[in-house]
């Protein structure tokens, strides 16, 4: 709801993808109910892409003011790394159109990926300033570190999860005073008591699984595919049956991550042991973490093993190298290399019985998306100063 252009700065946030639409939530909230802030929401990329076509639920959930469509559908059926580059391109060219047409004082983007880059760089280059969430995180991915560390060097406002990060910020070159230290917004509501498990009717409908498969592409469709069918294995040697497997994101690569899993769906009865979902919202994702806490794990290599699933007490089991160097709590048990008898072993362990479930504060305490709210309100995007982008070295 406007609450008039004279006595509000009006932030456009940007949403790309299933992967950090969930995490954007409490701040899409925060900036809503904020008196001095107009939220613009622009649903861009991947969220258009079949057959999960995640946009249904952004236009669900919030008014969108403007739908950025970047992917092109291969005609191989694979995508490769020159598809993103030229998603990039088009989004960029988009994205300069919906801000000189909304005139944001803000540009608000999370992480690290194509969709988000496309938006800091047409604000950046435009003049519009940029508010980068997760700036100054380590994790490996296909181009995720690279991609998020330009990012910031085309942010004028870094809004980091951890003081780790913040600390890479600034020796990136970014001034200390641009830099600030709110938390992921990934924890916002997570905190004991403050989500609910997925009812009955859902838990059927999810075949009550003891244990969640995340596997995303990682650059290397050789190591995704071994350790895809090396957990698929071990989940069936420990009885974890069914086993929910949910899709890989829009990456290049996920053919890889995909054909063992739908090869198992193929050969199974019933199922193969497996329960398929193409996605899930983020509150019955949530739930459903909460209903394997005491007894299961969630396996692969999403960052909602060491950010969601620590602040929850869940334990992860971490395949390969795709969130290397990320800040871990004690509930991941890593697995580098894709070797069967590793995977084994880990997912193993995960399964013991444990006491007490402890609960980690890496990555905050839950009121990201009200500090976030804040910093935009308070800090003047027009200030010349902020606008000027330059090494603080």
């Amino acid at each position: 709801m406007s609450r008039g252009r004279a006595a509000c700065r009006r932030v456009c946030i940007v949403t790309g993808s299933r992967a950090e639409f969930g995490l954007l939530r409490p701040v899409i909230d925060a900036v809503a109910a904020h008196p001095r802030l107009e939220r613009r929401l622009v649903a861009a990329g991947a969220h258009f892409l079949a057959p999960a076509r995640t946009i249904r639920e952004v236009r669900a959930s919030y008014p969108i003011v403007a739908e950025v469509r970047m992917q092109r559908a291969a005609r191989s059926g694979r995508t490769e790394r020159a598809d993103d580059a030229g998603a990039a391109g088009r989004g960029m060219a988009s994205f300069a159109r919906v801000f000189a047409r909304e005139r944001p004082d803000w540009v608000v983007v999370l992480g690290d990926r194509i969709e988000a880059f496309a938006a800091a760089a047409a604000a950046s280059i435009g003049g519009w300033a940029v508010a980068h969430v997760h700036g100054g995180d380590r994790a490996e991915g296909i181009a995720d570190e690279a991609m998020r560390h330009a990012i910031s060097k085309l942010a004028h406002l870094h809004l980091a999860a951890t003081r780790r990060s913040a600390g890479r910020l600034i020796r990136m070159g970014e001034p200390a005073e641009r830099v600030h230290v709110v938390g992921s917004p990934a924890i916002d509501g997570l905190r004991p008591g403050h989500i609910r498990a997925l009812d009955e009717d859902s838990w059927e409908d999810l075949g009550r699984p003891r244990a969640v498969l995340l596997m995303h592409p990682s650059g290397d469709s050789f190591a995704d595919r071994s350790f895809t069918e090396a957990a698929l294995r071990a989940a069936r040697a420990h009885a974890v049956e069914p086993l929910l497997v949910l899709a890989p994101n829009h990456d290049p690569g996920r053919e890889a991550v995909l054909a063992p899993i739908l090869g198992r769906l193929r050969r199974g009865t019933p199922m193969g042991g497996v329960v398929f979902r193409q996605h899930l919202a983020r509150e019955s994702f949530l739930g459903l973490l909460l209903r394997v806490r005491a007894h299961g794990c969630l396996i692969g290599n999403s960052s909602a093993g060491l950010i969601e699933c620590a602040a929850l007490g869940v334990r992860a089991v971490n395949l390969g190298r795709r969130q290397a160097g990320r800040e871990r709590a004690g509930n991941v048990i890593d697995v580098p290399v894709a070797e069967g008898p590793a995977v084994d072993d880990a997912i193993r362990r995960a399964l013991r019985p444990r006491g007490r479930t402890r609960y980690a504060r890496t990555f905050g305490d839950g009121r990201a998306g009200a500090r976030i709210a804040e910093l935009l309100a308070g800090i003047d995007p027009r200030d010349a100063e902020l606008r000027r982008k330059r090494n603080a070295y």
